[in-house]
């Protein structure tokens, strides 16, 4: 089995995208500081190293310990408005990490990496809808960090060789349809979560943050994926780079949107709890509508989503949070 590097690989992403890697037959190396992961995510006990990727040390020591050639990288602070209030924060964690990561991988022979991106480094594009061409304009600090770190990975490759492929993810939500794992973090921000948690009382409502967007509801539009597609999309990522793709820049996505009034209302359905819902100001570096051009992921990595449907999300990520609730 061929030993990968996956950094971040105890959190929501990351842990289901090692969980599908061992299934798949791949040997996955989880190195994590469990600032936001868990153990628990890792089901099938893979070899996890606690550490910050700050610790160059324990990250050198890694890549010849398990003679890694192929890294996938997750670890990252990830929520917009906060990097608004601390930017400083974003950057180290983020950028300069991500640098330190790709200095020591051209250091250790690495070959392949696989860079987990994000939707926000195009900002708020004119039409609300973006393509990998588009224009790359973020509007927060965690966007802007993110976009630093692709353009250092592009360097990067030219300079010394190391393949890759970034994925720029949209709205990621849901849970192993198996209810095996989920999202875990309490004070999560993620939409569809705070509704699932508002519907077992655990939140006493949902706010709305922004009702007066140039939206057909006034409220935020974005395209939500389900967590297992997007971890099939890392190992479609893999799969081409082994054969010798080419570096490339994906967005992952479904293409369609949806609104959080609409995220509001499905959630409402599924749960069969009417929970309070609440209107607040707009939050510091929200854009209106953000929604993926999804054809070319699908065309390079010949990858096909199996959950494309917002109430199956919403349905996954509800069972989740009733099986988190009964453990608590």
């Amino acid at each position: 089995m061929e030993n990968l590097l996956v950094t971040g690989g105890a959190g929501y992403i990351g842990g289901h995208v090692v969980r599908q890697l061992s299934e798949a037959g791949y040997r996955p190396i989880v190195f994590d500081n469990l600032s936001t992961g868990s153990r628990a995510t890792l089901l099938n006990g893979e070899e996890l190293i606690v550490a910050d990727l700050a610790d160059q040390d324990c990250l050198e020591k890694t890549l010849k310990d398990f003679r890694i050639t192929t890294v996938l990288h997750f670890a990252a602070s990830i929520i917009a408005p906060q990097s608004v209030s601390l930017p400083h924060e974003y950057y180290q964690n983020n950028t300069c990490n991500t640098l330190k990561l790709l200095q020591s991988c051209v250091r250790n022979g690495v070959e392949k990496f696989i860079f987990s991106s994000t939707a926000a480094v195009y900002g708020m594009p004119e039409s609300g809808i973006a393509a990998e061409d588009s224009p790359t304009c973020p509007i927060n600090p965690y966007g802007t960090s993110k976009l630093m770190s692709e353009w250092i990975l592009r360097d990067t490759e030219v300079a010394h060789g190391l393949r890759y492929v970034a994925l720029r993810y949209f709205n990621v939500a849901g849970a192993d349809p198996g209810v095996r794992m989920g999202q875990r973090v309490k004070d999560a921000t993620h939409l569809i979560k705070v509704c699932c948690q508002a519907a077992l009382g655990n939140r006493p409502e949902v706010c709305v943050f922004g009702t007066d967007y140039p939206t057909p509801d006034g409220t935020g539009v974005r395209d939500y994926i389900h967590v297992e597609d997007l971890a099939s999309a890392h190992l479609a990522a893999l799969a081409y780079l082994e054969k010798g793709g080419d570096s490339t820049t994906l967005n992952v996505g479904y293409g369609s949107g949806s609104s959080v009034r609409d995220v509001i209302e499905v959630v409402q359905r599924v749960s069969g709890v009417k929970f309070p819902v609440c209107e607040a100001p707009r939050r510091p570096g929200d854009p209106a509508m953000l929604v993926a051009r999804a054809e070319r992921i699908r065309q390079v990595l010949d990858w096909t989503p199996r959950y494309a449907d917002l109430e199956t999300i919403v349905a996954d990520a509800w069972r989740w949070e009733q099986k988190v609730a009964l453990t608590q």
